[in-house]
């Protein structure tokens, strides 16, 4: 059976304000709020704003979510409100989330119709890596309390039976209790494998996640605890509540399923360092990316592929936390090249990646792979294609992590007699293209510009070769000549006019790629001529 952990983060709207106002330097707070004092978030509803969450001093004078303010203000005098920011609520929760994937990839935030304040941690098969369940909790209860955030948490078979745990067990007799003895987990909080029905009984309904309305019903009708529930006959619940009711303890007990939807995809490829000692220069960093590639390529190799994405992902010891993507021209398994590649990476994002007191986890995943061809290593010897194959996907990694992956591109054949839609730019990476044989013998200039120039040409006759001419402000006077090549335009493109193409060198030796466009007497009488590129 699965194991799920349940985290709940009691009244988590407040929390989240107050951590946000402490991250502003004191000299900078407008109106700060006293958390000591009743303090409510508001939200616009009918009849006018409403409390959508409240603090303990706010609860103990029986302010409670759904209130109107107006009423929330008749009981408590000086109340401080301020509007509630619910997408806010879900972004730091959200990167809540993705700091848990420090324990497992599974991690999905709890989010319904009441808002977001928990998350749910599938973490079957991870638990023996801090020492068995109860090793996992108090890891995690006590890093969440070191962060600040009042916490409770259950593992349970089921997502339904660790979310009734952690919001209704030990003692919390409804969903506004406030977390007893944070980061402190008793043994009442982990329910055996297979012990659901037991853990469940004794807790309210409520603890099933049911509807309010529901609730009261419910309740008026004498079931008040899950065990009330689960003792008498389903058909009359059925009748009267629908499938919903049934559905939802089937689920809580492992009848039927409940899946969770975590963050993202489960990478195919990972692997995790927790460090003894915290980490921040981008040498221990990038040492540590060269261990877990390592790790990663027996992975790879036995299935004949190599990583061609990886996201390498930093654990702050505050909680923080940095994904830094490493795109990769051609499939690898080889660890010192990702070791260079993550400390370009870090250079290039030092603005942006902060290393604070230090990082204390670091995981490395293959986001995406591709087959590798297994080569002989005698085939990769100095001036042997393969090994300048590999140098050459080198250096384009190294330049993308510099200069960012859309920054370098690589020539395309394009099926075409233009010069200029011959070739076309694309990302670099992968296989190199194949280029077919040249359509003619004519030489083909080293630089193509990337858009002919006007050249002034002064030649013998309208249809002769060039004798001199000026282009770009500079005369040049005409040693020798080659052409004319004629290309015409391509009727099925654009209409265009006939070029007639000269490899033109000057008198200090540097050559030159000229055309005449349009064809004398027949296409235009005062044809026009451009320098479309330049010979090394």
């Amino acid at each position: 059976m699965p194991r799920i952990v349940s985290v709940w983060f009691p009244r988590w709207p407040i929390t989240r304000f107050l951590q946000a106002q402490a991250r502003v330097p004191p000299r900078d707070r407008r109106d700060p709020v006293d958390p000591a004092l009743p303090f409510i978030l508001s939200v616009e509803g009918s009849g006018g704003p409403r409390i959508a969450a409240v603090n303990a001093a706010g609860a103990a004078l029986r302010l409670a979510v759904g209130d109107t303010l107006a009423d929330a203000r008749a009981k408590a005098g000086g109340l401080q409100v301020r509007p509630a920011d619910p997408a806010a609520d879900d972004a730091a929760l959200n990167r809540l989330a993705r700091w848990a994937t420090r324990y497992t990839p599974s991690v999905a935030p709890w989010n319904e119709e009441n808002g977001a304040d928990g998350l749910f941690l599938d973490v079957t098969g991870a638990t023996h890596l801090l020492g068995g369940e109860a090793g996992l909790l108090a890891d995690l209860a006590r890093r969440l309390a070191r962060f600040g955030l009042p916490a409770r948490l259950a593992l349970a078979g089921t997502p339904g039976a660790a979310w009734a745990v952690a919001h209704y067990g030990g003692g919390a007799e409804g969903a506004g209790a406030d977390a007893a003895s944070p980061g402190v987990i008793v043994p009442s909080m982990i329910v055996p494998s297979g012990a659901e029905a037991r853990a469940l009984a004794p807790l309210p309904i409520a603890a099933l996640r049911l509807p309010p309305a529901m609730c009261t019903t419910l309740r008026r009708l004498g079931v008040k605890r899950v065990a009330d529930l689960m003792r008498n006959p389903r058909a009359p619940f059925a009748t009267r509540f629908g499938k919903e009711l049934l559905a939802r303890l089937d689920r809580a007990l492992g009848y039927l399923p409940e899946p969770i939807s975590p963050l993202g995809p489960e990478p195919a490829y990972g692997a995790c360092r927790q460090l003894l000692e915290p980490i921040g220069t981008k040498d221990a960093v990038a040492t540590v990316a060269e261990d877990l590639m390592g790790d990663l390529a027996p992975q790879l190799a036995r299935d004949g592929v190599g990583a061609r994405m990886l996201a390498l992902t930093l654990y702050r010891v505050d909680g923080g936390t940095f994904t830094l993507d490493i795109g990769l021209a051609a499939a690898t398994r080889d660890p010192r090249h990702v070791a260079r590649l993550a400390a370009l990476r870090l250079d290039a994002a030092a603005e942006t990646v902060d290393a604070g007191f230090g990082f204390e986890t670091i995981r490395l995943d293959a986001t995406a792979v591709e087959p590798v061809p297994e080569l002989s290593r005698a085939l990769v010897a100095t001036g042997d294609r393969t090994a300048m194959r590999e140098r050459h996907t080198r250096l384009v990694d190294a330049l993308r992590q510099r200069l960012g992956p859309g920054s370098v591109r690589r020539l395309w054949p394009v099926e075409s007699f233009v010069p200029e839609r011959a070739v076309r730019a694309r990302p670099a990476g992968g296989e190199a293209p194949a280029w077919p044989r040249p359509r003619t013998d004519r030489a083909r200039p080293l630089l193509l510009l990337p858009r002919a120039e006007p050249a002034e040409v002064l030649a013998l006759v309208p249809e002769g070769p060039p004798r001199r001419f000026r282009w770009r402000g500079v005369s040049h006077r005409v040693a020798g000549v080659q052409g004319p090549e004629r290309i015409a335009a391509e009727w099925w493109h654009a209409p265009g006019a006939t070029r007639d193409y000269y490899v033109v060198e000057d008198e200090a030796g540097r050559r030159f790629w000229l055309y005449r466009e349009g064809l004398y007497g027949r296409e235009t009488d005062a044809p026009r001529w451009f320098v479309h590129g330049l010979f090394g």
